[in-house]
């Protein structure tokens, strides 16, 4: 009897051993189950770049640094959600062009089409992360919450911002509450539109602002806070479909200065574009010298749009220019590099300058 005894209690020991770890890893299931599923895809920039040493902020490459590695170095996203990674392309995003473009956009709707998916981070470099995340709110066709982030010191720097952003990044996307509001923009605490965001600075964590129309929201200690909604359409309410494109309309922008001539716009007429955006001083205004080189390029088929170099406020219509009379377009509040985004979109449906306004007031 005193021989079978401890078998009896060691057996009973093993069964609550193993209770208690099924009933831990079924936690552990239950929890992983409540989370949301977010995907993110990786495109390089300075989120997942290198410096040579820790207090290297400027000068260092771009791009090095694999989405499994990034997602790695932040080890707390697993408790707030399921996380995925792909490496869509690594590339500094001053070389991000139309082909990435569309790469990238029917890979997000293709996963947002997935009901294991909730939502969708971009990593992607600061350079052009504005062009790419109105590209995408005017091509995405889901409500689920897409949502570009990177970082403006490289992830060996001391103080790098990316992991932070990151983590905030992912818990956006799996809010739901960022959904219906278009692709956004999380840095440094901040949730921006994809439509009116900019990079301001040229080295600062702080860089990217809505400076007249102000954030959307802000993320604090890891939850995310809204104050204001996206009106302008974009998603699943445009017009645009990207499945069937291999490639976009030529548009380029031509940029105005003091003392500025017609070069620019011949060159690039004389290049192939199809569309010019005149980023014009003040209201978008015309330079004496520029302004034949636009008309003659209206009239041989080029559809030019008048945006301003200012940065904030609407480009009136007919205002420093006849607008009706010379068939041009006005870019209303879009920066240059946005407005040239949406004459390229708009250029794969029609070259109706009427239709093409209507798209600008409405996007």
């Amino acid at each position: 009897m005193s021989k079978q005894f401890p078998q009896a209690v060691r057996a009973m020991l093993c069964g609550f051993m193993f209770m208690f770890a099924a009933a831990v890893q079924a936690e552990s299931v239950n929890n992983a189950a409540k989370l949301p599923n977010v995907t993110i895809l990786a495109t390089g920039g300075t989120i997942a770049g290198t410096g040579a040493t820790s207090t290297t902020t400027v000068g260092y490459t771009a791009a090095t640094v694999g989405v499994q590695s990034l997602i790695a170095a932040v080890p707390e996203i697993a408790k707030v959600a399921n996380v995925t990674g792909e490496q869509v392309f690594q590339i500094a995003s001053e070389n991000i062009g139309d082909a990435q473009w569309l790469q990238l956009a029917k890979r997000v709707n293709v996963l947002l089409a997935q009901p294991n998916v909730d939502g969708i981070v971009i990593t992607h470099g600061t350079d052009t992360l504005e062009e790419t995340a109105y590209f995408l709110h005017l091509v995405v066709k889901s409500k689920k919450p897409v949502v570009l982030v990177g970082s403006m010191r490289p992830s060996t720097a001391l103080s790098a911002d990316g992991p932070i952003n990151l983590y905030n990044a992912v818990r956006l996307a799996g809010t739901p509450e960022a959904a219906g509001r278009g692709v956004l923009v999380a840095m440094n605490d901040q949730i921006h539109s994809a439509r009116d965001v900019t990079k301001a600075n040229t080295t600062t964590t702080d860089t990217f602002r809505t400076s007249e129309l102000g954030v959307i929201g802000y993320i604090q200690g890891g939850k995310p806070f809204f104050y204001r909604n996206v009106v302008r359409n974009h998603t699943l309410d445009t017009e645009f479909d990207v499945t069937k494109l291999d490639g976009l309309p030529q548009v380029d922008v031509a940029y105005a200065y003091a003392n500025v001539g017609d070069v620019a716009v011949n060159a690039l007429v004389a290049a192939g574009a199809r569309g010019l955006v005149h980023a014009g001083v003040g209201n978008g205004s015309l330079p004496a010298r520029t302004k034949p080189a636009l008309v003659k390029a209206r009239k041989d088929g080029v559809v030019v749009v008048r945006a301003s170099r200012v940065g904030q406020g609407i480009v009136a219509r007919n205002g420093e220019a006849n607008d009706d009379a010379l068939d041009f377009v006005v870019a209303d509040t879009l920066s240059p590099q946005k407005a040239r985004i949406l004459l390229m979109l708009a250029l794969t449906k029609t070259t109706s300058t009427r239709e093409i306004q209507r798209m600008f007031y409405t996007y």
